[in-house]
């Protein structure tokens, strides 16, 4: 299931995407009553924007904007509004997206098409250990994806590793879609409870909200810890509300696959202008065919590297590499730069570590200070000393550690109202 568009050539494509441009462009100066003012307040003439070069015309949204303007950026009356949701907050306040119905069946279809693209099919069952509530987008397009794609899908909603494994057992399902790092806890569970990991019926994870890739597609050390037990294929992906679509991996593993259909991507520099083939910068999207709250040239706030080069699955549109890290998560660090994935990927490293949280905050001197809280049952100088020798030697640094426990970290990774865990914590002001 690869939509033609997504086989078609380049120019194609782009081609393909100025048209849908143009149409988005003329539906918010229409209807949107914060592009409409943006629009005036720049001297923006639409007229003048014909090809995706000429984005760069137009000033970039962002979070701060969508945060204080929310509502200004519905483009239907309230009667047309299905479905309400809101962002995680991870970099400020929440914000609320509406959804029409027409939003929903897009919804549906990206997540359908990019199910497809981790080779889920019909004859496929996923189990769902994400929650469908509290307002969380997610876990309704991955029940939504599923049902138009025509796969059975089990609720069971996140954690509890008892009830995860009675529905393996009982449902055979091929596919499950979880955050990767739980799977750790149902390896456990099932080695403690004499269950064959090798014979689940299990085929592949769908893994959401944490790297399991290095930046050149490798896996990293949370991947290799899962199929070190678990022999079964690990599928990245990358999506949030805003984007209200998907970047998902195929078979080759080579990058989360771009839906030309559906959404606009830019890298920018930190003057908004496109960085050079190969670099790094922050994804910047325009949605296309959104009706109740569509974006233009909004910066997700997350650091990335672009792909161009046609995939061997068939598919010839951009990729995208795992995510860097967030842009306002970036640490300055004794003079290092650092991001929280390269510290995640230490911690993962060490077995006798059960839990932790990484808490950012400014001494007294305004520079920023990073301290670790690790839970474990093997507490000792020497284990301390080794996590921050492989700190020195794999970022050069080595932030402040301490042991606390399980209770207190876990209470700090899922705060009242969270929907998934939290494993850093910015106290920057």
């Amino acid at each position: 299931m690869i939509p033609e568009i997504e086989k078609a050539s380049k120019e194609e494509i782009k081609a393909y995407q100025e048209k849908k441009l143009e149409e988005t462009l003329q539906y918010l100066n229409k209807n949107s009553p914060f592009y409409k003012r943006f629009f005036k307040e720049n001297s923006i003439r639409l007229s003048e924007i014909k090809t995706l070069q000429d984005l760069q015309k137009i000033p970039v949204t962002t979070k701060d904007q969508l945060q204080q303007f929310n509502n200004d950026f519905i483009c239907v009356p309230k009667t047309e509004i299905i479905d309400y949701v809101t962002t995680s907050g991870t970099l400020g306040d929440p914000v609320t997206f509406a959804l029409t119905d027409n939003d929903l069946e897009r919804l549906a279809y990206n997540e359908a098409i990019s199910f497809a693209c981790c080779g889920v099919g019909k004859e496929d069952t996923m189990q769902l250990m994400t929650t469908m509530d509290r307002r969380f987008m997610a876990g309704l397009a991955y029940f939504l994806g599923a049902r138009k794609l025509g796969s059975g899908i089990i609720r069971v909603g996140s954690g509890i590793p008892e009830l995860q494994w009675d529905s393996i057992l009982k449902f055979k399902p091929s596919y499950l879609i979880t955050v990767p790092s739980f799977l750790l806890k149902l390896i456990e569970y099932a080695q403690q409870h004499e269950i064959d990991l090798q014979n689940t019926g299990v085929k592949a994870v769908i893994c959401i909200g944490e790297p399991i890739r290095e930046q050149d597609f490798s896996l990293n050390i949370l991947a290799k810890k899962i199929k070190k037990d678990w022999d079964i294929e690990l599928f990245s992906t990358y999506a949030s509300t805003e984007m209200s679509t998907a970047f998902n991996e195929c078979e080759i593993h080579n990058g989360g696959h771009h839906h030309p259909e559906l959404i606009i991507t830019e890298i920018l520099d930190d003057n908004n202008l496109p960085v050079s083939e190969g670099e790094v910068g922050e994804l910047t999207i325009t949605t296309l065919g959104v009706e109740a709250m569509p974006l233009l040239r909004f910066k997700t706030g997350d650091m990335v590297q672009a792909y161009n080069a046609p995939c061997k699955c068939g598919r010839n549109t951009m990729r995208l590499g795992p995510v860097v890290g967030r842009k306002k998560q970036m640490i300055k660090y004794k003079g290092t730069t650092l991001y929280p994935p390269a510290m995640y990927n230490i911690l993962n490293d060490f077995s006798e570590i059960e839990s932790y949280v990484i808490e950012i905050f400014h001494n007294e001197l305004g520079t920023d200070e990073i301290l670790i809280k690790i839970a474990s049952a093997a507490i000792s100088e020497e284990l301390l000393l080794e996590i921050k020798d492989h700190f020195r030697a794999k970022l050069r640094v080595a932030p402040k550690i301490e042991f606390a426990s399980s209770e207190e970290i876990e209470s700090l990774r899922f705060p009242i109202l969270s929907r998934k865990p939290i494993d850093l914590i910015d106290r920057r002001a």
